[in-house]
């Protein structure tokens, strides 16, 4: 194992908030970037530096969870967002991961479980409580074609029209006169939100549209 993950748990309730990092600092393959009570924390958080992993509270007050997730990717943030939280309402997680959320869990799963699911997170995969899975059927039978492109930044939604002309990312880069770094964290985002498995399906799906 190399150097630890390292853990952003943002959460409006103190006990709970410390409970999490206590269970993630309890398994040596974690390490505690740090806590936020509230999506403005959070952000000013990871201003100059980003955790592997954010665990992300849904229902807190003020910035949601939703709003947090937003404005984290809106940000640039590439951290594995995971959702954790006591919902388990269809719409919660439809619309979580359809906003990018890298998984959704639930507050009763056991610790060692949840432990799992953000390694499994760090390796790339989604990671969703059983009990929530099914839902997930449904979204990738329904994506809305529409929604998803509606969802995205403005920014986001320029580089989609260069992608779909089969521009690189070195070529958006230029014309944009933004880093190619950059370029290709909105591609992942963009990749993300449309649930695509390559910037070719994406591109048709949006010329389709």
């Amino acid at each position: 194992m190399g150097k630890p993950y390292s853990v952003l748990v943002i959460d409006d309730h103190p006990l709970l908030r410390r409970g999490i990092c206590q269970l993630v600092t309890s398994d040596s393959d974690f390490t505690l970037f740090g806590e936020a009570g509230s999506g403005l924390d959070a952000l000013s958080a990871v201003s100059d530096d980003e955790p592997d992993i954010i665990l992300l509270d849904l229902n807190m007050k003020g910035m949601t969870g939703l709003d947090t997730l937003n404005a984290l990717r809106q940000e640039g943030v590439t951290s594995r967002i995971v959702i954790l939280t006591v919902s388990d309402a269809k719409q919660d997680v439809i619309r979580l991961v359809r906003a990018g959320a890298d998984g959704y869990l639930l507050k009763d799963t056991e610790p060692d479980i949840l432990l799992d699911m953000l390694k499994s997170a760090m390796l790339g995969h989604r990671v969703i409580s059983d009990n929530v899975q099914e839902y997930l059927s449904e979204l990738n039978s329904s994506v809305n074609e529409q929604e998803w492109i509606d969802n995205l930044t403005p920014r986001e939604l320029e580089i989609l029209q260069h992608l779909a002309e089969g521009q690189s990312n070195r070529i958006v880069a230029e014309q944009l006169h933004i880093s190619e770094g950059t370029v290709k964290v909105h591609v992942k985002n963009l990749l993300r939100k449309a649930n695509a498995k390559s910037r070719t399906e994406m591109a048709v799906r949006y010329l389709n549209q």
